[in-house]
């Protein structure tokens, strides 16, 4: 469960990003003063697991809600059920019919993970050198932020975190999380909604 939590978090990096020439410190402010005024966001995603050892992949397909500054439901619906609420401090996780509700403030694990979901979200994560060690680039059509995680645990299941950007959209499209055993899963955004009105239900953590 903790490497699900984990991925959850790793991919959750919603964030906007600048104009093509500029440098990567004038890049990086730019993310987060764009991501600061994202109040809200909700999209689907469809998220392809691929197994070196099996050489077979799995494909997921869920929903995510955002709202500022500290709510978030990560939701898979196929082929499986299961979700994640953060809201304020608490965390539900839901599987089937089962409902666990955790306080962040009592979990060491759960703090680290709403904290780097936060700071994703609020476009902090491409400069928190605690957590991870970035590199920027370019092609023609994309931005590229690769995360190195700087964290023991997190560095004994993922080698590197991807993220690509989309200069039209500004915006991320999609996440490659790579494990250190070599199994890689990819997590691509569609329909992305910023701004838009969210139900409050959607975050009832109860």
């Amino acid at each position: 469960m903790k490497k699900l939590l984990l991925l959850m978090a790793l991919c959750f990096v919603m964030l906007k990003i600048s104009a093509q020439g500029t440098n990567e410190a004038k890049i990086r402010q730019q993310i987060e003063t764009a991501a600061s005024n994202m109040k809200s966001m909700q999209c689907d995603f469809v998220q392809t697991k691929y197994l070196r050892m099996l050489n077979d992949k799995m494909v997921s397909t869920g929903k995510m809600y955002y709202q500022q500054s500290d709510k978030l439901r990560w939701e898979y619906t196929s082929p499986y059920s299961y979700a994640f609420v953060l809201n304020g401090s608490k965390v539900l996780i839901s599987k089937g019919s089962r409902n666990d509700v955790i306080n962040v403030n009592q979990s060491k694990f759960f703090k680290e993970i709403a904290c780097i979901m936060m700071n994703s979200v609020v476009g902090k994560a491409l400069n928190d050198k605690r957590d991870f060690k970035v590199s920027l680039s370019t092609t023609t059509s994309e931005y590229i932020a690769t995360l190195y995680p700087q964290q023991k645990q997190m560095q004994q299941m993922f080698q590197k975190i991807i993220l690509h950007f989309n200069k039209q959209k500004a915006m991320v499209a999609k996440v490659e999380l790579i494990e250190k055993r070599g199994d890689h899963t990819v997590i691509e955004m569609k329909n992305v909604k910023v701004n838009s009105p969210i139900n409050a239900k959607i975050f009832t953590v109860n």
